[in-house]
């Protein structure tokens, strides 16, 4: 079974093989449907390849118009708001932007800067250690430089290279507004497919805070219920690591039929867990479920643990702790999204999303939440109105206050572009109306400001207003210095970047 996604090519029939390459790889918005690894994309369909040639030949004409070459327009706070208002002409009026904005690169720009201190925290980032061999990452790390990356942010490296940390740190901290994140994982029945281990994680988020002289990362640690040992591992993670979080995946493996699936509910086998959880303070559970093959319930013999039917009477016996669902249980989606859309407007249900929703009302319980996780990414390119639709049904049912913001970065490169497309979006009035959901608001609205990182700190303990007592300086400490002199140079070249690692060993290897 391969979970792994294709590469394929597309032509647009453009003139000169270096333009053909140019438009692959230079819009600011992917233009389909990628994949963190978990599941498969569909192809590009029709509607995107138009919108993909409706943006860069209008890119081509506005970049005339203000004297630069188009692929320096499509990489500009301009080449954002033609895209975005490109989207709208073809998906649907889903996000503020207009020709106006894009036509004038200054005032694009400025927007951008007046964004550019909104504070961000991203609960799902990942990388992998020096030595990673599983080509099923590198497979999508080449799959999403081909089609979407810049050619000048490739860089010339190895696939591997780009999923390590040195690249992890470029994309998310220097070329995204994220101010703050933490480092997940995933377990592998096999050992060798772990891409951090418990330890490495703990490692990284030390070797981010001798960088960066301030707290930026903050680390999770893997349960791994039902495998030897695993209740002494969480006793140990808790006394040696200290994990801001910890991190399960029902299905046991995501990449395999596991032999260790479970359930939340599961009374024997995980309610000793919750009690450790309880007892180190560390209350924080992120689990992840949905997003599996297509094949699924041919292929994945545990697939209906990735359901979340077992999230509610766990998280009603146990309200002192906080379960984070990753990716909102989003069910894969086959032939997505036209179908799913259709069914959505008609009955006003996603799947295995509106049952998540569902839980706090049904259980009476205030502690589940909904992490945005490729399920907001992929959704928002095939088609927005569709996520809007997943924005609108969590926020419902869960409060605006219980929708926490992840990137799954660096599987899908810099998250520059899942940012830009939230603070953009807005649900459709007509959709709005038919199912009661409340307005988004702009790019700074409070409902977003939540969203976007207010809603993750408040769960750990995190002041926004007062981030000092917690070790992080978002204002001067040596990342955003180095970050600053960046972005002076047009975010283009690396010599700030690497200046910034000051020529250190930084250097991932497994211990």
């Amino acid at each position: 079974m391969s979970l792994w996604i294709r590469t394929e090519k597309y032509h647009l029939g453009l003139q000169e093989e270096t333009e053909r390459a140019e438009a692959e790889s230079s819009l600011p918005v992917p233009s389909q449907v990628l994949s963190n690894g978990e599941f498969n994309p569909s192809p590009q369909n029709d509607v995107q390849r138009k919108v993909k040639a409706h943006i860069l030949e209008e890119a081509a004409t506005l970049a005339k118009k203000n004297n630069t070459s188009r692929r320096a327009f499509l990489r500009s706070a301009a080449g954002f708001a033609l895209s975005f208002s490109v989207m709208n002409e073809h998906y649907g009026n889903v996000f503020g932007a207009s020709r106006a904005e894009a036509a004038d690169i200054a005032q694009a720009e400025a927007r951008a800067a007046a964004l550019r201190d909104q504070f961000i925290f991203d609960d799902q980032l990942h990388f992998v250690y020096e030595g990673f061999s599983f080509e099923g990452l590198k497979s999508l790390r080449k799959y999403g430089m081909e089609k979407w990356v810049p050619e000048k942010f490739r860089d010339k490296k190895t696939d591997f290279e780009q999923l390590q940390f040195a690249n992890f740190l470029k994309e998310v901290y220097f070329d995204s507004d994220t101010k703050l994140g933490i480092l997940s994982g995933a377990p592998a029945d096999d050992a060798a497919n772990w891409f951090l281990t418990n330890k490495e994680m703990h490692r990284a988020q030390g070797l981010m805070d001798e960088l960066c002289g301030s707290r930026r990362m903050w680390s999770q640690a893997i349960v791994r219920p039902g495998t030897p040992g695993w209740l002494e591992e969480m006793d140990r993670c808790a006394a040696e690591q200290k994990p801001i979080s910890w991190k399960g995946y029902t299905v046991g493996d995501p990449l395999s039929n596991s032999d260790y699936p479970y359930r939340l509910d599961d009374e024997k086998l995980m309610y000793p867990a919750y009690e450790k959880m309880v007892k180190s303070g560390i209350k924080t559970f992120c689990i992840h479920k949905g997003l599996l093959p297509n094949d699924y319930a041919d292929s994945f013999h545990a697939w209906k643990h990735a359901m979340v039917d077992d999230v509610g009477k766990a998280a009603k016996d146990w309200p002192q702790i906080n379960f984070i669902i990753f990716h909102s249980g989003l069910k894969p989606l086959n032939d997505y999204p036209e179908d799913h859309l259709a069914k959505f407007k008609k009955s006003g249900r996603i799947d295995w999303v509106s049952d998540l929703a569902e839980i706090p009302a049904q259980y009476g319980v205030s502690n589940v939440y909904a992490e945005l996780g490729s399920c907001f990414a992929n959704c928002v390119i095939s088609h927005p109105q569709h996520a809007a639709g997943l924005l609108g049904t969590l926020i419902k049912g869960m409060g605006a206050d219980h929708v926490i913001w992840g990137t799954d970065s660096v599987w899908y490169g810099s998250p520059q572009w899942q940012i830009e497309a939230f603070r953009r979006m807005e649900i459709p009035e007509e959709m709005a109306e038919t199912f009661s959901f409340k307005p988004l608001g702009g790019d700074d609205s409070e409902v977003k400001r939540k969203i976007f990182g207010f809603n993750i700190a408040k769960i750990h303990g995190i002041d926004p207003a007062n981030l000092g007592k917690h070790g992080v300086n978002l204002k001067d400490d040596k990342l955003q210095e180095a970050k600053e002199a960046y972005m002076k140079e047009g975010a283009e070249r690396t010599n700030a970047f690497y200046g910034f690692i000051d020529n250190k060993d930084i250097s991932f290897k497994r211990a």
